[in-house]
């Protein structure tokens, strides 16, 4: 029997895919239905074998719904998640939680006075090419590892819908960047964020931002660079991270790529490489007999225990992954994105 009756506002992309994913795990979570402002998204549902309500309002009145994960457009999440939350029902809001600090902490608050559950769908802590990077670098295995480059890059332009919309929180910081925002912290738990240098790319569109380039900087002088890009044709690394001791490089999502260490630190003279216009000793390769290659380590993860957690949490036996203060931390983030990339300076001591 399922402990927990789940709806779904907004029936596009990602709230289908929330569909899918939870009729998978049905002894955690029933399907009450789906509301979309399109007709035609709800008769697909219906389609599917969802129940569609015809109003948010008959949403909002149905008792037997005790959670509710919003799949909109981003500035609509505040609004939805108040009304929901005023009703009494625990709420998923989609990533980015909001456009701002200020809306952020008003649906917090809903949550607190109505005494819900309130938390954001961060789905990508569950990439295993993030869980992989993690391990690299918290498990020391490249010896003090000093720089991390995480990167996502296509060719597409941003999608010609809400997303290249100001009024509606579109632009790549909001619909990408989190992502990688999140994960940077999560990585660095407990080390706050001094610096932060970022610039916005309007490439192909005009009003919001279709690319982003950031350099973040933790109070242990570990840096970040953050890319995200939309007109990539040749696409670089996922993750590019530096050690004292040796390289990681993770190509994709499907974990292509490898660690490279040094294996003998006493043979340091390199062999000169000749270039077009003279030779170098500082960029020459190291020779084969110095160096040791390995494969990268495998974690296998499961996305739908964000939903398990969350059915435990509200029944109190579990505390909720992704809690009000790493919401606030990455939106503060993205908050000193904008106002960096505005004013082209580095903003300091974020949080």
């Amino acid at each position: 029997m399922s402990r927990v009756k789940l709806a779904i506002v907004g029936y596009g992309g990602m709230g289908s895919w929330h569909a899918e994913k939870l009729k998978t795990i049905p002894d955690y979570i029933e399907i009450a239905g789906i509301y979309d402002i399109l007709e035609n998204r709800r008769d697909v549902a219906v389609t599917n074998g969802l129940k569609a309500y015809a109003t948010f309002e008959e949403l909002l009145a149905d008792k037997s719904v005790n959670l509710v994960t919003i799949a909109v457009p981003n500035d609509m999440h505040e609004p939805l998640a108040v009304a929901l939350m005023d009703s009494g029902k625990n709420v998923i809001s989609e990533k980015p939680v909001t456009l701002n600090s200020e809306l952020l902490e008003s649906m917090i608050a809903a949550s607190k006075r109505n005494n819900v559950l309130f938390t954001v769908h961060q789905n990508r802590r569950w990439d295993e090419d993030f869980l992989v990077a993690s391990k690299i670098v918290n498990e020391n295995m490249l010896s003090n590892a000093y720089n991390i480059e995480s990167r996502v890059q296509g060719s597409h332009g941003i999608p010609t819908d809400w997303r290249n919309m100001k009024v509606h929180g579109g632009g790549m910081v909001l619909d990408w960047g989190v992502h990688l925002i999140d994960q940077l912290l999560m990585m660095k738990d407990g080390k706050k964020v001094t610096n932060i240098y970022a610039e916005l790319s309007y490439v192909i569109n005009e009003e919001v931002d279709d690319g982003i380039r950031v350099i973040m900087t933790f109070e242990d002088n570990f840096k970040a660079l953050i890319e995200v890009g939309t007109s990539n044709f040749i696409t670089l690394p996922r993750w590019y991270i530096n050690g004292e001791n040796g390289t990681a490089i993770i190509e994709n999502w499907g974990l292509d790529g490898k660690i490279t260490m040094v294996s003998n630190w006493e043979k340091r003279d390199p062999v000169p490489v000749n270039t077009a216009a003279g030779l170098t000793k500082t960029m020459a390769p190291r020779s084969a007999d110095t160096i040791e290659e390995f494969p990268l380590p495998r974690i296998e993860s499961d996305v739908r225990d964000f939903y398990r957690n969350i059915v435990e949490s509200i029944e109190g036996k579990a505390t909720q992954l992704i809690t009000h203060d790493q919401v606030r931390r990455s939106m503060k983030v993205m908050e000193a994105i904008f106002r960096s990339a505005e004013t082209k300076q580095a903003v300091h001591d974020i949080i």
